[in-house]
């Protein structure tokens, strides 16, 4: 019963809160791989935009604006994840990696040339909300009280992404893209143009995602604060199945684990075990789905 009672008043909500960014980045990964492109690069968008919020609301004092910064960042190197793979033709692999790698020593190096350590300043942090009446529901209201606004932006970004995906002719283009980009072109679709914007959005979205855990869920930036949330979830949408739903159910499923980790953290399981179990978890499910995954036919193919 006490456990139970800590799953709904805890464990749940935490799951819940820990799974926005890695759901931000298996959506970005979706809409990213649907056009044709690996995107490895999330990881350093997301950390990017984590920064680059920080420092908006800095200046600021506004952790609304530093959240448009983190996402104008997440864009800008969206932009050039795309440029370098699509115009310049480059292994989007190897391409990935290196927006990994910028994005981790430029962030450093910015953070000690601001503040003198590799850690930033305490910032306003967004504050939480709770909706009226809802935060009466006997224990389902526990979700709508104190708590921050992406934990009631998520499932909008979420069916928006589904609607467009499967009711608008502009996402069907996009998973058209995804499987034949040839026949696609040969159909009067603009790739390259598609291939532009989608990159761009999924940038936007990966620094939405980093900006949540440096002004929403914390309030300053520490270097690499992303550790690893990025490729968790470009694991939700292989698990997900490149559906921004399914992509949103798998990140739970990760974030649940990593909530269950402080719950156990004070018991007899050693605290190594509980800080590996949701990254054993990520190998774990993808390696279950690997034979029923169907990735898009085209997905880092350069023409």
């Amino acid at each position: 019963m006490q456990f139970l009672d800590s799953l709904i008043t805890h464990i749940l909500p935490l799951g819940y809160q820990l799974s926005i960014p890695i759901a931000l980045a298996a959506i970005a990964a979706t809409i990213s791989e649907r056009l044709g492109v690996i995107n490895l690069g999330i990881e350093g968008q997301m950390l990017v935009g984590a920064f680059a919020a920080v420092v908006g609301s800095h200046l600021t004092g506004s952790p609304v604006i530093g959240i448009l910064f983190g996402m104008i960042a997440g864009g800008v190197f969206g932009l050039l994840h795309v440029t370098v793979c699509v115009k310049l033709r480059s292994n989007q692999a190897v391409c990935g990696v290196a927006i990994n790698l910028l994005a981790l020593g430029l962030t450093d190096f910015l953070t000690t040339l601001i503040w003198g350590t590799k850690i930033s300043a305490l910032v306003t942090r967004l504050p939480n909300v709770t909706v009226p009446l809802l935060e009466r529901i006997p224990i389902a209201g526990v979700f709508f009280r104190n708590q921050t606004v992406f934990f009631y932006l998520l499932p909008l970004i979420v069916a928006a992404a589904y609607i467009f995906f499967y009711k608008t002719r502009w996402g069907l283009r996009v998973m058209a893209i995804g499987h034949n980009p040839q026949a696609a072109l040969s159909a009067g679709i603009n790739v390259v143009k598609y291939r532009y914007v989608g990159l761009m959005i999924a940038g936007v979205l990966a620094g939405l995602g980093g900006a949540y855990l440096s002004v929403a869920f914390n309030n300053a930036f520490v270097s690499d604060m992303v550790a690893g949330r990025g490729f968790m979830g470009i694991a939700s949408n292989i698990f997900g199945g490149w559906n921004p739903l399914g992509s949103f159910l798998a990140s739970f499923l990760f974030a649940f684990a990593q909530s269950l980790r402080y719950y156990v953290a004070g018991a007899v399981v050693p605290t190594q075990i509980t800080q590996m179990l949701p990254y054993a978890i990520t190998l774990i499910v993808l390696i279950a789905v690997k034979k029923r995954s169907r990735a898009p036919e085209a997905m880092g193919v350069l023409e």
